[in-house]
């Protein structure tokens, strides 16, 4: 997708500072449903990709662009007294990150791969050694080199073929996450000149090393929505399409089995699972459903010598695991391995030729249990500290008794270990090193558990430097999600230390929408009872206020992407108890763009959401809705970020909202948004850049509390 010279060189300006917040135009646009009427004085903000890419821009985009560039403005001028602390704090997070650092090698196929980051440089280094860690480096990709040139530039799903000789990789130069896949023959160095465009970026190899499995991706809707096949070196254009997905409300991809034996094609909507296979040895085969499409089942499956095994909540909303041969593999010939457990949600397996790993979660935290498929035992992985994270980590190898994992917590930075899976011994590989020194005992964590309005327990992972702990209440920063079944996990974050080393605590609200207590979690955020979601933060951190943690003048919240749902929301409910709140990334016009199956991703969201042609949830997202529900009353001080290109939450939803709450907005708080104008969803790319934005929004806050230093 290209864009015009003149907005490239305009969105890339220079910002002239000013003070004055802008006044946004209103222009009446009338819609209309189920009898309602709503009115959006501001749908004109909204600009199509051909807007976008017009040589002579019209009169809309010049209109929407000079909105857009009198909120950058103002946002920098009003915080420029803030410039030395952002740069300040800027050189403390990425003070804080070894610029010379290397991950831990995994074993796959004959070759430990590992990728490692030199000094001065923004991307990683992919490389690989033949059979031994004293064996020399070869450096499969050098992003550094291939970066050159480009504003933002991502990689992503680096593929190496079965012989060892062919690397595949996507690369994305805009950040709308279209991919155009790329060959590098390993063996010569050579990149050939035949590439895919509009894919998803990874690939799925067939053991003749010639033929790959690839995503493609609509370029308007930017749904995966066909599997292709290809031989490398061939011309794309000559590809035989192998499977089409009809259904607009389901994600598409291919892989390759664990076992090197199958290529997996996966369909997923918000419900519903379904696969289609063929034997990797039989590339130009044709692919076989693995079960008929069934309506709200979701299952995974991973291939064993002759069975799959499948984990599948089919009667069992926590999941429970099964097998049946490969011969055989709808539904009717299924057998159950390993019970529902009400109290566990069965998360993820893996396999291996002895023993099969299954990550759990049980009260609200992760846990790693082996199963020994000789001898029958069954042992979970013991952790100590009160909130934590475990995680299964790469573990390409299949003939192994080693499981690699992963462990981190709020004091615990990012740990990767080594598990005899017959023994039970530990190996500590590395620690994730905090430049500068980081003592560990200097910071506490802990687990509360907030009481939620209709009697549900909110737990929230809590964290703070020891010595800056008050008896009085003290600056607090609340964040959260809350949707998709996504569970924000207790994770270290060096870059946090920023806050805490200030006297901020931090927290995390496991709230519903996610599924800290299995998939009832969920259920009870979604659809008609996403309003939980609202309500749990909202008394998590009233729940904070009440136990003397903070008080209303020095809470703060943040959330991103649905998240950024979550802040608008709830700073419309409850708008009093916060001193200042970021969204991030936020959709927040939830009704217009689920009535919009044109915009991206739309269509993929109506069961997480529900679909507002249906009047009942009509009614009750536009009673959510934060567009929709912006008030003149006493906001909180607000900073609001998003990226030109995003491709998750157009740019216009932020835009619009901002110029609505600037319409309603009752005190003298302030209103920021920040527009990343070259970047999206995920923000700038790089290792360290993306830290400018982190960086304002801690100086925001710090500012805000009075903070200068």
């Amino acid at each position: 997708m290209m864009y015009s010279i003149f907005i490239l060189a305009l969105i890339m300006g220079s910002c002239t500072k000013s003070l004055v917040p802008p006044v946004a135009v209103k222009k009446s646009h009338e819609m209309h449903l189920h009898g309602d009427t709503r009115i959006d004085n501001y749908y004109w903000m909204r600009l199509t990709d051909e807007q976008k890419s017009a040589k002579e821009p019209d009169s809309q985009t010049r209109n929407v662009l000079d909105h857009i560039h009198a909120e950058r403005s103002f946002t920098k001028g009003s915080l420029a007294h803030t410039e030395t602390l952002q740069n300040n704090l800027f050189d403390e997070i990425v003070g804080r990150i070894k610029k010379d650092d290397e991950s831990v090698p995994y074993k796959d196929n004959g070759y430990y791969y590992y990728r490692r980051f030199e000094k001065g440089k923004e991307y990683a280094i992919y490389c690989r050694k033949a059979g031994s860690l004293d064996n020399k480096e070869e450096v499969i990709l050098d992003v550094n080199t291939l970066a050159e040139g480009y504003d933002y530039f991502a990689v992503s799903g680096l593929t190496v073929s079965p012989n060892n000789q062919w690397l595949s990789y996507g690369v994305d130069t805009l950040s709308r996450r279209f991919y155009t896949i790329q060959f590098k023959d390993l063996l010569t160095g050579e990149v050939l000149d035949q590439t895919i465009p509009n894919t998803t970026g990874s690939v799925a190899w067939a053991n003749d090393n010639s033929t790959v499995f690839y995503t493609s991706k609509n370029v308007v809707t930017l749904l995966s929505e066909k599997i292709f096949r290809h031989k490398i070196g061939t011309d794309h254009a000559n590809d035989e399409l192998v499977y089409t997905e009809d259904d607009n409300s389901f994600y598409i991809g291919v892989y390759r089995s664990k076992s090197g034996e199958y290529i997996i094609v996966w369909n997923n909507s918000t419900l519903v699972s379904d696969y289609h296979i063929l034997r990797a040895d039989d590339p130009d085969s044709e692919l076989v459903n693995f079960s008929p499409r069934g309506t709200e089942h979701e299952y995974s499956i991973e291939h064993y010598k002759d069975k799959f095994y499948i984990l599948t909540n089919w009667k069992a909303k926590n999941n429970r695991l099964m097998e049946v041969s490969e011969n055989v593999t709808v539904m009717a010939n299924w057998k159950e391995v390993i019970p529902h457990r009400s109290d566990v949600h069965l998360l993820r397996l893996e396999v291996f030729k002895d023993h099969l790993v299954l990550s759990e979660r049980r009260d609200g935290l992760r846990n790693l249990r082996i199963m020994n498929q000789r001898t029958g035992g069954d042992k979970l992985i013991e952790f100590n500290e009160p909130t934590y994270t475990a995680y299964i980590s790469i573990n390409e190898e299949f003939n192994t008794d080693i499981l690699r994992y992963s462990y981190t917590s709020m004091v615990t930075p990012s740990s990767t270990f080594d598990y005899n899976m017959n023994t039970g011994e530990r190996i500590l590989l590395k620690q994730r090193e905090v430049v500068g020194g980081y003592d560990q005992d200097s910071y506490h964590s802990e687990r509360l558990y907030a009481p939620g309005r209709d009697g549900q327990r909110i737990p929230i992972s809590l964290v703070y430097r020891k010595e800056l702990k008050k008896d009085t209440p003290q600056n607090l920063l609340l964040y959260s999600y809350g949707s998709y079944g996504s569970t924000i996990d207790p994770s270290f974050r060096s870059s946090r230390l920023s806050l805490l080393d200030r006297g901020f605590m931090f927290a995390i609200a496991h709230i519903r929408g996610g599924q800290i207590y299995g998939r009832g979690s969920y259920d009870d955020g979604k659809m008609l009872n996403k309003k939980n979601t609202f309500k749990d933060f909202i008394d998590a951190g009233k729940y904070l206020i009440d136990q003397g943690y903070t008080n209303s003048d020095q809470l703060y919240c943040e959330g991103g992407s649905a998240g950024g749902l979550l802040i608008g929301a709830v700073v419309n409910m409850a708008p009093e108890i916060w001193k200042g709140a970021i969204a991030s990334v936020p959709f927040v016009d939830v009704v217009t763009t689920m009535l919009d199956a044109s915009i991206p991703l739309t269509s993929n969201e109506w069961d997480e959401w529900g679909n507002p042609e249906n009047e009942e949830y009509y009614n009750y997202m536009l009673s959510y809705s934060p567009y929709d529900q912006v008030i003149d009353q006493e906001y909180p001080n607000m900073l609001v970020t998003t990226g030109f290109f995003d491709s998750q939450v157009q740019y216009w939803e932020p835009l619009k909202y901002v110029a609505k709450l600037r319409e309603h907005w009752q005190s003298e708080n302030k209103l920021y948004l920040h527009m990343n104008m070259d970047a999206g969803h995920g923000g700038k790319s790089g290792r360290f850049r993306r830290y400018r934005e982190l960086a304002l929004e801690y100086a925001f806050m710090l500012d805000l509390a009075g903070i200068k230093s």
